[in-house]
């Protein structure tokens, strides 16, 4: 999985650089490989997503009351 950014002519080191970061940050490239760093047991992803899928129904609800 290669991250290819073209110079176009007249384009400084600066711009190419803000474009490759802008690419990488875009790719959440930087999350998986944090998130790959250690391993996690299946429990563990599965205690994240449940908790996250809380935390989304509860910005929903709250939302919704202010509506």
């Amino acid at each position: 999985m290669a991250t290819i950014v073209k110079a176009r002519p007249g384009d400084t080191t600066d711009q190419v650089i803000r474009k490759f970061k802008k690419k990488v940050q875009q790719d959440q490239i930087l999350i998986t490989i944090k998130e790959k760093e250690f391993y996690k047991k299946p429990s563990e992803l599965k205690k994240e997503r449940l908790a996250e899928s809380r935390k989304r129904k509860k910005r929903k609800s709250k939302s919704s009351i202010r509506r």
